[in-house]
């Protein structure tokens, strides 16, 4: 897997478990996880071990209150180097930006990020979407958002909106923090008031960020370095599907490459572009059709197909059968049924 599509943990977990009353040791061994975790540098998980690791933290805390008591926890001597430069920041929007383009040396997330003279929205999209993060997990995000916010400028900063695919519970808790109820949609969602993203940051300093900048954008690039291209294009293409342009030129633009170099690491590694991207689509044509209720056109949208029929063609030769008759044959598999 590439090194851009795993989880980074570092030393600060152990003390946001110990602030939060769990035994770092329990947790571990829950999640079946190695007991040094929290002592490596640079530690990374893959996406189901990262996940397992949230749900032993639920199955500790016991109560469904980890996020919020996770974001009260948090200290800026916790925080990793990524956020804890975007706290350098004159602004949220500024801290925002900075967060989107460092935010996958943290964990495999694009965060996309919308300011206007209103309102500023943000996003989250988690990259390997043949997995769904725990329902605590996207809750942290979201109280991480709005706490990084209120710690920076010291005032109880409320977003206008909050959304998520799934509602915490008990909901009334999270309701009390956010100060607005939690709606649904598709993917995480927060959007604050543009006086409040123009709130300036009593933490921002401009010489720390100028020091933490070279550092930060070396990790990335070591990050790019590290992932073959195989990988590169996989994670471009997760980002590029849903928009319509799965095309060789897109993901080399993405990749700041030519088509031309683009295919020729590919071949070198024993790989063609339309190879990975079938694959690709497979892989998240099944997720959709085992997860959701999604149609088969919405499911084509969302794999970049011109129209249905293609998707319905392409799917057939990659299977064998029909989406419908994969969902109903997954169905059974499991005991029930997402349609």
């Amino acid at each position: 897997m590439a090194a851009a599509q795993l989880y980074a943990i570092n030393p600060g977990w152990r003390l946001i478990l110990v602030d939060l009353g769990l035994r770092p040791a329990d947790v571990l061994r829950r999640a079946e996880l190695p007991a040094d975790l929290f002592g490596r540098e640079r530690a990374t998980l893959h996406t189901h071990e990262y996940f397992r690791l949230w749900r032993a933290i639920d199955e500790e805390s016991e109560d469904g209150l980890t996020p919020l008591r996770i974001g009260a926890a948090i200290t800026i001597e916790a925080f990793d180097p990524a956020i804890f430069a975007s706290l350098c920041s004159p602004e949220l929007n500024t801290a925002l930006r900075r967060l989107a383009h460092y935010k996958r040396l943290i964990c495999p997330m694009v965060l996309h990020l919308d300011v206007d003279p209103r309102v500023t929205q943000i996003e989250l999209e988690w990259l390997d979407a043949t997995l769904e993060p725990p329902v605590s997990l996207v809750a942290a995000e979201l109280v991480f958002f709005v706490q990084l916010a209120r710690i920076a400028t010291r005032s109880r900063i409320a977003p206008l909106e909050v959304q998520a695919p799934h509602l915490p519970e008990p909901l009334a808790e999270y309701r009390e923090f956010f100060g607005v109820p939690i709606g649904r949609a598709e993917r995480p969602r927060l959007v604050f008031r543009a006086v409040d993203a123009r709130r300036p940051f009593l933490t921002a300093n401009e010489s720390m960020w100028r020091f933490f900048e070279p550092e930060l954008q070396a990790r990335l690039s070591e990050l790019d370095r590290s992932a073959t291209t195989a990988e590169r294009t996989r994670a471009a293409l997760l980002e590029l599907l849903p928009s319509g342009t799965p095309t060789m030129e897109a993901v080399a633009g993405r990749l700041g490459t030519s088509t031309r170099t683009l295919q020729r690491h590919l071949r070198r590694e024993g790989h063609s572009f339309q190879a990975i991207l079938n694959e690709t689509r497979e892989r998240l044509a099944r997720h959709y059709l085992k997860s959701s209720r999604l149609s088969g056109a919405e499911i084509s949208f969302l794999l970049g197909f011109d129209d249905p029929n293609s998707f319905f063609r392409a799917f057939h030769n990659w299977t064998g059968t029909t989406p419908e008759q994969a969902r109903q044959a997954m169905g059974a598999a499991s005991g029930g049924g997402a349609s």
